[in-house]
């Protein structure tokens, strides 16, 4: 510690200097402090934070199975017929061919309707309370979000067959930068999930 009058070297306990006899006063010592935020900011940002990460989900929802279901059903149908016809060709041929050969391929009819049933189960359309999610891919997923302000119009297309089978398309019109309309094919009861969206954006709107 150095005296402010002579300048005199002193130990860093002395109080007095032994030069002088001046009053040594304690350095000062520069602190660094973070400003603290504000009760405002803070309360904002936590509100955003609870609003990303609360996010309320309405509903989940894939294609509809009954094209799958229908696709099984007429595999297993094909593979008896199919397994019957190749016997009596080789009853009738006397070829001599093992029954299994003729049982393996009936069950490869199976791998037709499994691969529908692959590609529908790698669809899936969220609803948010914020946003529309469109979700595509198994291994690469590719996820699109459609933000619900974006949204101009909502409306149910289905043929006479959907219908009777009580599904249809979910015809969403977006107005982001990408535009154009986004389709929602083939889900069960699709006028219960239009419903479900427009009450939603009313519910922004507020």
């Amino acid at each position: 510690m150095f005296c402010t009058k002579c300048g005199a070297r002193n130990s860093d306990e002395a109080v007095y200097c032994q030069k002088c006899g001046t009053l040594l006063e304690a350095e000062e010592q520069t602190r660094l402090a973070r400003r603290r935020p504000r009760k405002e900011e803070s309360s904002a940002a936590e509100e955003e934070d609870a609003l990303s990460s609360d996010e309320k989900q309405i509903f989940s929802i894939r294609p509809t199975l009954v094209f799958v279901k229908i696709g099984y059903a007429a595999a297993v149908a094909g593979a008896f017929l199919l397994v019957a016809l190749l016997s009596a060709i080789d009853g009738w041929l006397g070829l001599g061919i093992s029954p299994w050969i003729f049982v393996l391929l009936g069950l490869a009819l199976l791998l037709v309707p499994a691969f529908f049933h692959l590609q529908r189960n790698i669809i899936r359309y969220t609803l948010t309370d914020s946003k529309v999610e469109i979700d595509e891919g198994f291994i690469f997923q590719n996820t699109r979000n459609v933000p619900l302000r974006s949204i101009q119009d909502v409306s149910v297309s289905s043929t006479i067959t959907q219908r009777m089978l009580g599904f249809g398309d979910l015809v969403i019109d977006n107005a982001s930068e990408d535009g154009g309309k986004i389709v929602l094919k083939n889900i069960n009861s699709p006028k219960k999930y239009a419903d479900a969206l427009l009450k939603q954006m009313r519910l922004l709107d507020k």
